[in-house]
């Protein structure tokens, strides 16, 4: 399998037909069906590393004033306690709590996976992530869990490479984006283009622009669960390398084996 990493955007892409949400489902189409997904969102810091562990997974409306058709969504996937408890033994000796009853999909998971897998039949397990590791410690988790590849699960990351809401300009959708912003996103691409990871992880080394761009490393960190799944035979490529609204990057990054690219 492929590892992806989606852009997610606001919530209210689950709604929507854009061209973000026709990319996800094109990405989805141009691999193999998955047997099970693990996603790594944004949305989901915990202390220590956890992973959803039941059968069915809630679906979480994690946000606030939006239209009510938002909270009436429900993507009902079901769990994998099994994938749930493989992710436990791969990353050991990190000790990984298996949640059973708190958590769930939140929306980073399901507002890509409604247009990715629209018939929610796909079983998805989340991966939360520990709020103590630093960028590197991230990254080596997704080293550990990427013969989960073999088994033919899809590793997907959901967040942002540029992620600033208060810098947000609303009444400017689209445009080449602030320059800080622009700068580190072309930064990073490039960075997974030419397949020099230590450039990503370390990219608070970019100052300013990495300051700006990525002020809270929630939305940044699953890119690097997915870029330590990669494999040295995988070709890059980017979607939807834009961004949006100044300081919101929307680029989707998929990493696959030559005889999936196409």
């Amino acid at each position: 399998m492929p590892v992806v990493f989606l852009g997610h955007g606001s919530p209210m892409n689950a709604l929507e037909t854009n061209v973000f949400t026709r990319s996800w489902e094109a990405i989805a189409a141009s691999f193999p069906r998955p047997r099970a997904i693990l996603c790594v969102s944004a949305h989901w810091l915990t202390r220590g590393t956890a992973v959803t562990s039941m059968e069915r997974p809630r679906t979480i409306h994690d946000f606030g004033a939006f239209p009510r058709a938002l909270f009436d969504v429900c993507y009902p996937a079901p769990g994998d306690p099994e994938l749930a408890a493989r992710v436990g033994a791969l990353l050991a000796p990190t000790r990984v709590n298996e949640d059973r009853e708190a958590w769930g999909l939140d929306h980073g998971t399901w507002s890509v996976l409604i247009h990715a897998y629209p018939q929610a039949d796909v079983p998805v397990v989340q991966l939360g992530m520990d709020a103590g590791l630093n960028a590197r410690g991230h990254f080596e988790l997704g080293r550990r869990l990427a013969s989960l590849r073999e088994e033919g699960v899809l590793i997907l990351g959901s967040g942002n490479i540029v992620h600033n809401l208060p810098r947000m300009t609303w009444n400017a959708r689209s445009g080449p984006g602030f320059d800080w912003a622009a700068q580190f996103s072309e930064h990073i691409t490039s960075a997974i283009l030419t397949d020099e990871p230590d450039r990503v992880i370390g990219y608070e080394a970019l100052g300013a622009d990495a300051s700006l761009s990525a002020p809270t490393p929630e939305h940044f960190w699953p890119l690097l669960y997915v870029l330590g799944a990669r494999e040295a035979a995988d070709e890059p490529r980017l979607v939807t390398d834009v961004i949006e609204y100044g300081s919101l990057s929307m680029t989707s990054v998929v990493l696959q084996p030559p005889a999936l690219a196409g």
